[in-house]
């Protein structure tokens, strides 16, 4: 069975932000992504989507971060893991500017968190994920 395509591109752009913020490359970068695509091998039909996602969280990081600490107000941004900030900056970046209804942008996030997270990562990003989901 094939994989959807928007899960496989969501997939791709967790781990492209992962690296952006890992290298501290907080803006987004042209020569970085079409480096990333070809390293790992992005099938070309879903790199324009892998680049919406993540031109679109880059663009609007700290907006995203504001909106995820006021959801998480017992969690600092800074001590959340990088692979968690990564899932809920992208799943906020799509329940606040795209289409895709909440439940989708939720439960692709906990899958992202389950497979690329810790044991506790899939519960945490779904808790912020719904109270943001219930003010947008």
């Amino acid at each position: 069975m094939s994989r959807n395509p928007k899960s496989e591109a969501r997939e791709f752009a967790v781990q492209f932000l992962y690296q952006s913020e890992s290298e501290r490359l907080f803006h987004f970068s042209e020569p970085h992504f079409q480096t990333f695509v070809q390293h790992l091998h992005v099938a070309p039909e879903i790199q324009p989507l892998v680049l919406e996602l993540v031109r679109g969280t880059l663009d609007q990081e700290a907006a995203l971060d504001r909106t995820i600490q006021e959801a998480s107000s017992n969690w600092k941004l800074s001590r959340m893991s990088i692979v968690d900030r990564n899932v809920l900056r992208l799943a906020t970046y799509e329940l606040t500017d795209t289409e895709t209804p909440h439940r989708v942008v939720i439960n692709e996030a906990i899958e992202l968190a389950k497979k690329f997270g810790s044991a506790e990562s899939a519960r945490f990003v779904n808790g912020v994920l719904d109270r943001i989901a219930k003010t947008t």
